[in-house]
């Protein structure tokens, strides 16, 4: 891999800035100092740029909880994105694995690794995605059945199975709070659901997806490192 490459892929910078540092100050490479960009290191070699030892990763794994007006995409012209929160030096090719609406709160993945991302929002794999919710409206125990059955929505999608958990009900406020398990994830679909049952959602919050939960300790807006326990749990 070119030196320039594997320093741009780290986040260090464009290829065309780099170009221009290295021809200047040159990096280290396992000792020695390199000043073409071309130079050819090897993944494991012991880089150091800038003072900062650069190891290479193949893959980086980030939970980010999604903070509200902020929509789920790797860039915008407009609009600030979830890849924009990761402010630690970064690569360039992060995403979110899956999207939340840009009022909904909550557990994102962000990384850099397709194969990841095709195992878990691939419909035949039926992963278990939870969201606390908020609803306007008074939910009973045949909800609970008609989100069991699957529900058929006004324009005729037919959601698979769901498990629905009222936690709370208040008469005096006319709402009341649930958590929903969905093993799919089409547009605005939890919104959708609650709607073909007279609910309007006002609060939303993704909790968990397959087996990665969100850290209660990540405030809306911060986000991690995958740790170790997290990793082997999404066979990384």
């Amino acid at each position: 891999m070119r030196l320039d490459k594997y320093l741009s892929d780290m986040g260090a910078g464009t290829r065309s800035e780099l170009k221009k540092e290295i021809r200047k100050s040159g990096a280290s490479i396992d000792g020695k100092i390199i000043k073409d960009p071309g130079f050819s290191v090897d993944p494991s070699s012991h880089v150091v740029f800038r003072g900062n030892i650069i190891a290479y990763e193949d893959f980086v794994y980030y939970m980010l909880n999604k903070p509200a007006g902020v929509i789920s995409a790797s860039e915008d012209d407009r609009e600030p994105t979830v890849v924009d929160l990761i402010t630690e030096q970064k690569r360039k090719d992060l995403f979110p694995i899956g999207r939340l609406d840009r009022d909904t709160e909550g557990l994102l993945l962000i990384t850099n690794d397709g194969t990841l991302a095709h195992r878990l929002l691939s419909p035949k794999h039926h992963i278990d995605k939870v969201y606390y919710v908020k609803v306007s409206g008074i939910l009973t125990g045949s909800d609970i059945e008609l989100f069991r059955d699957g529900l058929v929505l006004t324009d005729g999608l037919e959601c698979l199975p769901a498990d629905l958990e009222i936690l709370s009900v208040s008469d005096d406020e006319y709402t009341s709070e649930a958590e929903i398990t969905i093993r799919e994830g089409k547009f605005h679909q939890v919104k959708r659901m609650f709607s073909s049952i007279g609910a309007e959602v006002i609060y939303l919050k993704r909790l968990s997806m397959g087996p990665l939960a969100l850290d209660p300790e990540l405030a809306p807006g911060e986000y991690r490192r995958l740790t170790a326990d997290e990793m082997v749990s999404l066979g990384l």
